[in-house]
């Protein structure tokens, strides 16, 4: 009997389901088939036990490389009879055969001691001293020499957390460690996560800190549960939250002591600067291969600034970066052909992972070694054009610099506005109506907004928007962008957001995994936004207020792109005040500690963008 058209369409939805499940099966048998699983407390130099978990091949007719993962998120399923259901980067790594090695860090899940996120790295060690490089030189050390059947060379590798750990594992400076991955690595917490230029992503740090910032007072399998809002509509939850100090009062009850950490360090004072570990990256050893994605809402800044961090301070270390089309993690965790609603035309994710990631750590780890890998300096997904590029150095070498001024008129143009006038657009922003970072419902911080089609955004009349004419020819960006905006206020406080948007063509085609009801006709997809608290325009350390109705210059650095921008295609700029749950509300009124402004602090206020010849607003890009 032939299946009816409805049971051919069911399989077509279920389909990305069933293979997908259907390789866990096969990835959890073969892991059963292929590895041992032994548990162990691995003692550090101060006496604290880690509990860590091995996975070694039981074919021992050679030897393998160790590759070590040291993780906040639990090494679980605990117990020597329960298995992961996937171990290692990829399958094709568990397949090619390696010794994983899963660690809980200090303080978290089995392993003992006290948990501090991102401790600060201490520069000059007593005998006594210790911290996170200690524990992973330590690890390394008690794995080499105690693990049969390993060939003395280690690995590392982690997402996001666990890529903040690897990337301190490289600081270790153990001599088997060979070769790491910080792929989506927690860099500085003031850019990373929780902060984009001292503006605080509410969402982002709530979550996950009413459940990850949980005290744990002895090591246990579980760690706390997700927080339940009691709602799946985050803009409606978060607004009725109101003021920040309501967060404490009405559900952490002063009991997340990192949210207090927060609350109480509202600049880039020592507290923070402590954590940042870009300083630190220095006579690095180990091969290194970072790893990120374009569209990643946590750590894109962390990918970046770690890959240039080492490349500036190493000269002589072998130091590679990758970024593809990916939301955080996506590389290890998806095809990688598409995000949201817009498709990148290839499983982008499928093909990195053999002849990217695999290559790199078999070159360093199973083969000899000597030289370098055949991979580039950097491996970047050009969006837009949808392809692989090599380049010998990134931000590449061959741009121009070119500025893109706003106008009249909601213009963009390579053009300077030569009217001396007083040109100006300008909106009132109300933080009691917020403009919405998505048009989901939902209760946190979407991986799809960093593509969302933002045409909900363009025409409400808080948000500014200018756009080029249709573009005769392709204009590729690649690396860094700064806004430079000349604004001014009625409010003596404000936010400003600056999106770079790719607008399709009205003519554009549907992509095959878009449901009927999407239309990419004239989408409006975010290639890059960023926000600056303006208070921190001039320091991030010694905030300061706006001089009412005064013309500030205020930059607003994006991070890096590669993207062409299509013939037929315009590019546009929004700017906005507000972005709402994703960043909260600024009072619009200048208080020393914005954390703890209050109910009656929040003001309307009108904001002005000015493009006239003598206070021009533009961005500043590098074409390739």
């Amino acid at each position: 009997m032939k299946p009816t058209l409805w049971q051919w369409l069911v399989l077509v939805l279920l389909w990305p389901t069933l293979t997908a499940s259907a390789q866990t099966l096969t990835d959890s048998a073969y892991i059963r088939q292929n590895y041992t699983k032994t548990e162990h407390q691995i003692a550090m130099r101060d006496g604290t036990k880690l509990f860590t978990v091995v996975y070694a091949p039981k074919d021992k007719s050679q030897k393998y490389p160790i590759m070590l993962s040291r993780t906040p998120y639990s090494v679980g399923p605990y117990g020597a009879d329960k298995y992961k259901t996937s171990i290692g980067p990829s399958p094709d790594m568990m397949r090619e055969g390696y010794i994983f090695a899963y660690q809980d860090v200090r303080g978290k899940y089995m392993s003992e001691g006290e948990f501090i996120n991102m401790k600060p790295i201490i520069a000059k060690k007593g005998k006594k001293d210790v911290d996170e490089t200690t524990d992973s030189y330590d690890a390394i050390a008690w794995l080499v020499k105690n693990v049969p059947n390993n060939n003395g060379r280690v690995g590392q590798w982690g997402i996001s957390y666990p890529g903040y750990y690897t990337t301190v594992g490289l600081l270790s400076n153990h001599p088997a460690l060979k070769a790491a991955s910080p792929q989506a690595p927690v860099t500085d917490w003031f850019w990373d996560d929780f902060h984009h230029h001292g503006a605080f992503f509410l969402p982002h740090a709530f979550n996950f800190l009413a459940s990850f910032g949980q005290p744990r007072p002895q090591p246990s399998p579980t760690g706390a549960p997700r927080f339940n809002h009691g709602t799946p509509d985050g803009y409606d939850f978060f607004l009725r939250m109101g003021a920040l100090p309501n967060a404490n009062a009405q559900y952490l009850k002063n009991n997340v002591s990192f949210w207090n950490d927060i609350v109480q360090h509202p600049n880039y004072d020592a507290f923070w600067q402590a954590m940042n570990i870009r300083p630190h990256l220095k006579n690095i050893k180990p091969a290194v291969m970072v790893v990120g994605g374009w569209f990643d809402a946590e750590n894109l800044f962390g990918a970046l600034e770690t890959y240039k961090t080492i490349e500036k301070n190493n000269p002589g270390t072998y130091n590679t970066i990758v970024m593809g089309p990916w939301f955080h993690g996506g590389w290890s965790r998806s095809t990688g052909e598409h995000l949201g609603k817009v498709s990148f035309r290839q499983n982008t994710s499928e093909f990195y992972r053999p002849n990217i990631e695999a290559k790199f750590f078999r070159h360093y780890l199973k083969e000899n070694g000597k030289g370098q890998p055949a991979l580039p300096e950097a491996y970047m997904f050009n969006t837009g054009a949808n392809q692989w590029r090599e380049f010998a150095a990134w931000p590449p070498k061959n741009t121009q610099e070119r500025i893109l001024y706003f106008g009249e008129n909601g213009k963009l143009s390579f053009e300077k506005p030569a009217a001396a006038g007083p040109g100006f657009a300008e909106f009132i922003s109300d933080p009691s109506k917020p403009v919405p970072f998505s048009e989901e419902t939902t209760t946190g911080m979407t991986r799809e907004y960093m593509t969302d089609d933002q045409r909900f955004a363009s025409r409400r009349p808080d948000v500014l928007t200018y756009q080029t004419d249709v573009l005769t020819e392709d204009i590729t960006l690649a690396g860094e962008i700064l806004s430079a905006l000349n604004v001014s206020t009625t409010g003596t406080d404000a936010d400003w957001v600056v999106k770079l948007i790719d607008v399709y063509p009205d003519t554009a085609r549907e992509n095959a995994h878009n449901p009927a009801s999407v239309k990419m006709g004239g989408y409006q997809q975010m290639v890059r936004s960023e926000v600056l608290r303006g208070r921190f325009r001039n320091s991030y350390e010694k905030p300061e207020p706006f001089t009412a109705n005064q013309v500030t210059a205020v930059n607003v650095p994006l991070q890096d792109v590669l993207h062409t921008f299509k013939k037929g295609h315009r590019i546009m700029v929004q700017v906005q005040s507000t972005w709402f749950p994703l960043v909260d509300r600024n009072p619009q009124k200048y208080v020393p500690n914005i954390y703890e402004a209050k109910a009656e602090d929040f003001q309307k206020a009108t904001h002005r963008v000015y493009h006239n010849a003598q206070q021009p607003s533009y961005l500043k890009v590098k074409i390739l």
